[in-house]
């Protein structure tokens, strides 16, 4: 527990940093597969801090970068397998935890801010806003593709590829359409695997689900609403949070196909509606009221899959509109 700015509060408040884990898997699910809390090296050294807190006697600081080591080592350990690793600017800017992912043999897709430093093929050192000034000035190196679906419909940027010395290291740059913001990705692919713009960019479309299983698990299952202040008991919270995430995420996936009644998406502007949209298949958050409606006593089952099939149904025709809205704008880039 720390004073710290809290992006979900705004403003400098007490809150608790833990770095997770995400397991996804395209077009199936994902959900939340391990954590590790963040402690200020000052709370550690406190005697007095550390026994309020109840930690740990042999505990040690570990940076956010030490402990997304020790998450991906656990996940290993337990045979999880990863295409690839995604993270942000905190992970991206750890030296230590690309090393250690570039010696297991993973391949990632790191974000990096734009003064991080690359080493092109020539051996010119520049920072990743000034590669992207001299090297992606040329129109032709963008390219327009999709970072996977979203609710609303396919993700539309545009893309430039800058290689560097080493032929496994590859920078890849997002630029939003509209406002031209640009995002840094490094990216490594060992040895023996297929290096490829289309993977890279799918890889790196991947990294949105872990904010997703962030709302999940705050609006369905409290995961920001534990009042617990000791060490051990806000990891039982978690681990208890992870799990009934896990348990709904695990049956989402299952239903998906069985569940999916959706009608076709459109395919060119102003294209009329269908008068039945279908419905979405079912959700983390609707398996969630389902399995509380059926524990609550008293509760009419005809009454939850009544309102159940009308937020589906109503859900699939929002996300008929916004597809077709998105045709609308199109994808052109701007210069």
């Amino acid at each position: 527990m720390k004073r710290q700015y809290m992006g979900c509060a705004g403003r400098i408040a007490n809150g608790i940093n833990t770095v997770y884990v995400s397991y996804v898997r395209e077009q199936t699910g994902h959900a939340l597969a391990g954590a590790r809390q963040w402690i200020p090296r000052e709370h550690i050294e406190d005697p007095v801090k550390s026994l309020t807190m109840g930690l740990p006697l042999d505990l040690e600081f570990r940076t956010k970068g030490q402990l997304a080591i020790d998450l991906c080592a656990d996940a290993y350990a337990d045979g999880l397998v990863f295409d690839f690793v995604c993270g942000d600017e905190v992970y991206g800017g750890c030296t230590r935890l690309r090393e250690f992912l570039q010696d297991n043999g993973q391949a990632y897709v790191l974000r990096v801010s734009s003064g991080f430093m690359l080493t092109l093929a020539a051996g010119t050192k520049l920072t990743c806003a000034q590669a992207v000034k001299q090297l992606a000035k040329d129109k032709r190196r963008w390219e327009v593709r999709s970072a996977g679906k979203g609710s609303k419909g396919e993700r539309w940027y545009a893309w430039a590829w800058i290689g560097t010395a080493s032929p496994r290291h590859h920078l890849l740059v997002r630029r939003h359409l509209k406002t031209g913001k640009l995002a840094f990705h490094y990216c490594y692919v060992p040895e023996g695997r297929p290096l490829t713009k289309t993977r890279l960019i799918r890889a790196a479309g991947l990294r949105w689900p872990v904010e997703e299983d962030f709302e999940f698990g705050k609006d369905c299952f409290g995961l920001d609403q534990c009042q617990a202040r000791l060490y051990t008991a806000i990891l039982r919270h978690i681990v208890l949070v992870m799990a009934a995430l896990a348990v709904c995420a695990v049956t989402a996936a299952q239903l998906r196909d069985r569940t999916d009644a959706q009608a076709p998406p459109p395919v060119y502007p102003g294209q009329t509606p269908p008068s039945d949209p279908g419905l979405i298949p079912l959700t983390v958050p609707e398996i969630r009221r389902l399995l509380a409606a059926a524990l609550q006593r008293g509760y009419p089952p005809r009454h939850a899959a009544r309102w159940l099939d009308w937020r589906r149904r109503h859900q699939a025709r929002s996300r008929w509109f916004h597809h077709r809205a998105r045709l609308n704008q199109g994808n052109a880039l701007v210069r």
